[in-house]
């Protein structure tokens, strides 16, 4: 379970004002010491993740967050992280100390968190301290209630079974491939293993969409790029499917017959982790790149650029390539996508692999609010090197938005630069 990484998991967000009992209730969900609790309001500052098992869901993260009201220049600061944490969660307890009641404050959050459509409890805290028979309050929305103590454990178990019933069913989002297989379809997989793969280990969308070929009954075979001619030679029949690191795109699609669907991974996660109808029309806008636009490239994780790096050295170099000249470009990583985001003409966004759906949705959602296009590396390299409508035809709802912009491959020949 703790090999699970947070990006699958269902996120839980624990949140409300100061000093109601978040991180005590947060300590006795998981049945651990995973947050410091103390009586001095703002105790809590970065948001806490603690991993644990919630059957049926599986693997969750809960978020222990600082309070909602906190004040002053660092209260604002803790404020705007717990604020991030409930937008990016699935699910949102809304955590009110019993004793305190509920009021104008409680009401509001309530309110906004329904019109963003969010899944929400409330978690009604230090109920040994209340009366058999103490009211609970009437809240917008009317989201479910349940009585908790933190200090005793009453209502823990009915809390996260509230979470269960109340998760959205969809927040995984489409699988990766498993929809597109038939059962015994042979699945090629063409790894390469350059400087930036980790050492003895495969990166994280190679391991999840390997997984969930074996889960559809289908046989996933794995190769370098430069062992593909003999891979596809001693398959006693064709592959159903092909998938390949973007960056190697050109040369797998001279190899592999066209009569043979072909994709990359981070076309597949375009679909998984975000909206890829919004990531394939963001590819017709590099067509309309001038020189002094602004293009963000945002990466979910936080590694250190080495050598070739897809995101700083090869993506820049095709682009530069594909234009013929060098676009005004700036980079994010990690959880710091920027809150500004005017002066921004494309966002072209990693395979969101750290990121869960939610994260990756809500990123998009604002930028298709602030009117800039988005598009991927993959969808992105494949429009470069003239490969876009082989890349997306394996899926269909990709090649229903190409055809809704009347999208279709450049007919500039490829160039990837040289490994």
């Amino acid at each position: 379970m703790r090999g699970i990484p947070r990006s699958d998991r269902l996120h839980i967000a624990l949140v409300g004002r100061r000093n109601v009992g978040k991180s005590s209730l947060l300590n006795a969900m998981t049945g651990q010491t995973a947050a410091i609790v103390s009586p001095v309001a703002g105790t809590t500052t970065d948001p806490v993740y603690k991993a644990m098992e919630l059957p049926p869901l599986g693997p969750v993260a809960i978020v222990d967050t600082a309070g909602l009201d906190d004040h002053g220049e660092l209260g604002g600061q803790r404020a705007s992280r717990s604020w991030r944490a409930l937008r990016d969660a699935h699910v949102v307890i809304l955590v009110v100390d019993g004793t305190a009641g509920a009021g104008p404050w409680e009401a509001e959050l309530c309110r906004q968190l329904g019109a963003e459509g969010k899944a929400l409890l409330v978690a009604w805290n230090k109920a040994d301290l209340l009366g058999e028979g103490a009211p609970l309050p009437d809240l917008p929305g009317t989201p479910p209630i349940v009585k908790v103590s933190a200090t005793s454990r009453q209502g823990i178990a009915e809390l996260l079974q509230g979470v269960v019933r109340t998760a959205p069913g969809d927040w995984q989002g489409p699988p990766i491939v498993a929809d597109l297989l038939n059962p015994d379809d042979t699945v090629l997989l063409v790894m390469p293993q350059d400087m930036q793969a980790p050492r003895g280990r495969l990166i994280l969308p190679q391991v999840q969409t390997i997984r969930e070929i074996i889960d559809a009954g289908a046989i996933a075979c794995m190769v370098k790029e430069e062992l593909l001619d003999g891979a596809l030679a001693a398959l006693k029949w064709q592959p159903g499917l092909v998938i390949t690191d973007s960056q190697v795109f050109p040369a797998v699609a001279k190899v592999v017959p066209a009569a043979v669907p072909l994709t990359s991974f981070s076309v597949l996660f375009a679909r998984h982790r975000g909206d890829i109808a919004q990531l394939v029309e963001g590819a017709a806008a590099i067509d309309q790149l001038c020189p002094d636009d602004q293009v963000l490239v945002a990466e979910a994780c936080t590694h250190h650029p080495i050598g070739d790096d897809i995101g700083r050295v090869k993506i820049p170099q095709l682009l530069a390539g594909y234009l013929g000249w060098t676009p005004r470009l700036a980079w994010c990583a990690g959880s710091d996508f920027p809150e500004d985001l005017s002066g921004l003409r494309l966002v072209i966004h990693c395979g969101s692999c750290m990121l869960t759906r939610e994260q990756t949705l809500r990123r998009l959602k604002r930028l298709r609010s602030a009117g800039i296009p988005a598009v991927n590396y993959g969808i992105l390299i494949a429009k470069l090197t003239g490969i876009l409508d082989r890349a997306l035809a394996p899926i269909p709802e990709a090649v229903e938005a190409a055809k809704g912009i009347g999208l279709r491959d450049s007919a500039l020949p490829c160039r990837m630069p040289p490994p």
